[in-house]
């Protein structure tokens, strides 16, 4: 009876033996994600896959490009080559490299696939689960092509211009690069001119008041492969004077407004200033680390602008008002004879009468409309285009955001909140957040030589 119950133990233990073989001959194999490319090849392309071996140990992983009955290695765990293999976790590995036509000459443009392959060890190395994940992605080397058709672009420094021009394949990004700044570009139609067919654009750009009159613009594209192609196009500055001017701090300015914006301000309790900071020091904290605040807030404002252009008519300026201050004036701030700080005005201070309405200056929709730091109470309109108008000091509010209104709408009213030591406009326009020359918007026959005339001659 012994015998016959150790070999019916026996007999158990190789069938629980058996049965936990095949079952770790049913578990799954690796977890396999590709992170890139999701669905182009370009001239130059990142591959980059995650492999998770989830409780066993990766044996092999191998990766290829499969296109029309060729397949082109891409990744061996074997043989790394110059892949970089990251451990992001215990169990899982990312595996990036950079393809080029140099690295895989074999790839032509067209339809492909890409392989990935994967095996892990299961049952403490006795057994093997492999999986494999696979990617249908499509090879493009051709760059995009671009054509000018617009003429005469005369760009006055610190201010706008617009052009108009063709970009295939259509789905590209594309725009105006002047130096370092980035202008998008957008479709013709959404501007206004009829009959545009898809690859037409149009993008307003600026040179800005801080850019060099030598720098360098240039019309940019980028299709979805990643492929990149640059022209230049014909284009004449003209230089502008900005002035100069010294401004006096009094100890009564600084206690009507300092305070207020201190209160009233969540960004300035971001800055770094001691408990006991002074006026002239919390004032300085404002002029020029507030200011850096708020312009970084309106630059992020920019993005949430239309793709068609809002407005038709020249904007108005602000009736019966008088410029105070000019675009892109250097001042320099004195305090008890000393030179203290020294700041440059981007925008339009317009003088009026106490608590007159102000009204917008073009058809839009609202986008900010609240306290901004140095602007006191403040509305943006944006006009499309990433084209904005602002409007500062307002001593009311009468909008909300996201409502749209027409030129001459009333927004609010006029005031001295913020950095205001009177009551006035401070106008300023944006084009995809940074400061531009309002004259030049103001000006019909601006309007209709570099930007109404381009468009009609487009249609």
């Amino acid at each position: 009876m012994i015998r016959l119950g150790v070999v019916l133990l026996l007999l158990a233990v190789i069938a629980l033996g058996a049965g936990v073989y095949v079952g770790a001959g049913r578990a799954p194999g690796p977890t396999i994600e590709i992170h890139q490319p999701t669905r182009f090849i370009g001239r130059t392309a990142r591959f980059e896959a995650s492999i998770d071996a989830t409780d066993g140990v990766l044996v092999d992983v191998t990766a290829v490009i499969e296109q029309r009955g060729v397949t082109v290695p891409l990744f061996s765990l074997s043989e790394p080559d110059d892949a970089e293999i990251t451990q992001e976790t215990e169990t899982r590995i990312r595996i990036s490299r950079t393809v080029t036509r140099e690295t895989h000459p074999e790839l032509a443009p067209g339809p492909a696939t890409i392989v990935v392959h994967a095996t892990r060890s299961v049952l403490f190395g006795l057994r093997e689960r492999a999986s494999t994940t696979r990617l249908d992605v499509e090879a493009r080397f051709d760059p995009p092509r671009l054509a000018v058709l617009s003429s005469l672009h005369y760009v006055n420094h610190g201010g706008a211009e617009l052009i108009v021009y063709r970009v295939t394949p259509p789905d590209s990004v594309s725009g105006v690069r002047v130096g370092d700044r980035v202008f998008p570009g957008y479709h013709a139609s959404a501007a206004g001119v009829a009959d545009a067919d898809e690859s037409m654009r149009v993008a307003l750009f600026a040179l800005l008041h801080d850019q060099d009159l030598d720098t360098p613009m240039r019309l940019f594209a980028r299709d979805e492969a990643g492929n990149e192609a640059e022209i230049a196009f014909d284009h004449r500055v003209f230089p502008r004077h900005f002035r100069r001017s010294r401004i006096t701090i009094s100890d009564r300015f600084l206690e009507q407004v300092v305070p207020d914006i201190v209160a009233r301000s969540d960004a300035f309790r971001t800055l770094p200033l001691p408990p006991d900071a002074g006026l002239l020091e919390r004032y300085l904290a404002i002029n020029g680390g507030l200011r850096r605040l708020n312009a970084e807030r309106i630059t992020a404002l920019a993005a949430d602008t239309a793709d068609a252009r809002l407005w038709s008519e020249p904007f108005r300026q602000l009736g019966n008002s008088q410029v105070e201050s000019g675009f892109a004036d250097h001042r320099t701030y004195v305090y008890d004879g000393d030179e203290v700080d020294q700041q440059v005005h981007l925008g339009f201070d317009l003088a009026v009468t106490a608590n007159v309405p102000i009204l917008s200056a073009n058809i839009g929709r609202v986008i900010w409309a609240d306290y901004l730091g140095i602007y006191g109470n403040c509305v943006i309109v944006d006009h499309g285009m990433g084209l904005q108008s602002l409007y500062g000091h307002l001593s009311s509010i009468g909008v909300r955001a996201g409502d749209t209104v027409s030129r001459d709408d009333e927004l609010g009213r006029s005031g001295m909140t913020g950095l205001a030591g009177g009551d006035h406009l401070h106008f300023a326009i944006l084009l995809h957040g940074w400061p531009i020359t309002p004259v030049e918007w103001w000006d019909p026959h601006w309007i209709e030589d570099r930007i109404t005339r381009k468009l009609r001659a487009a249609s």
